[in-house]
């Protein structure tokens, strides 16, 4: 009998891993449209963060600090439920794409990581060495081509290891758009579980899939810094 229960289980999760599998490009969706949105206002915000335009540095710490300090979560309702109960929004273009779960859960996560990412690449801006700075000046290079060819190729190959905790952070974090209606890979199985009563065998099946994206993401991290930062490379 105990042999039998744990076949069905078995049986559970390996029915479940396909009904899940059926969300996953709703997922990757999500990552691919708000990550690299995410990835280049990070970028931007982060030298607002450190430009010297006090008034404008103080507005990015101020959205800084309030998406930092509060959960995702409660962001996603505020964008999902909350704008949609303004009338003046409603009545807006922005209706056209706040009326549509995915692009909520979009906003919802680009908001979030720009939130993080741009301090993070703050800390590798300011992480750059005055002589760094000092020989591009004596090579002639303006402020877009000091940018280009020194502050944001250095700061990036420095912050490489933090920013990808950041994206595996960003993977995890789809799974709360679910509860806007939207049937990514945690939704399916939320929808499993009220069809079958066994919420384990469900969250099992999800749950090897965000393991996969997680091991793509921290193998695609790897490549990067074993790409741009050859001096680190071990000789064998």
């Amino acid at each position: 009998m105990e042999q039998l229960y744990i076949s069905l289980k078995d049986y559970l999760i390996f029915k479940n891993f396909f009904e899940v599998i059926k969300g996953l490009d709703n997922t990757i969706l999500l990552l691919a449209i708000s990550l690299p949105i995410g990835f280049i206002l990070s970028l931007i915000f982060a030298l607002g963060r450190v430009s010297k335009i006090t008034f404008l540095a103080k507005i990015i710490a101020g959205y800084i600090f309030v998406i930092r300090g509060t959960p995702l979560l409660v962001q996603i309702y505020l964008i999902y439920f909350g704008l949609g109960s303004i009338k003046a929004i409603r009545d807006s273009f922005m209706w056209y794409l706040l009326k549509e779960p995915f692009w909520c859960g979009v906003i919802a996560l680009t908001v979030n990581t720009v939130a993080y990412g741009s301090e993070i690449f703050r800390g590798g801006i300011q992480s750059i060495e005055k002589g760094q700075i000092e020989s591009g000046k004596a090579l002639g290079f303006g402020k877009f081509m000091m940018m280009r060819k020194i502050i944001f190729p250095i700061a990036i190959r420095k912050v490489l290891p933090s920013y990808g905790n950041e994206l595996i952070l960003m993977v995890k974090a789809t799974s709360l758009v679910s509860l806007t209606t939207y049937m990514e890979m945690t939704g399916i199985a939320r929808r499993i579980m009220a069809k079958t009563f066994a919420p384990v065998e469900a969250f099992i099946a999800a749950g090897m899939l965000y393991l996969f994206l997680n091991f793509l993401m921290v193998q695609f991290i790897r490549y990067l810094e074993w790409k741009y930062n050859a001096h680190l490379r071990v000789s064998n």
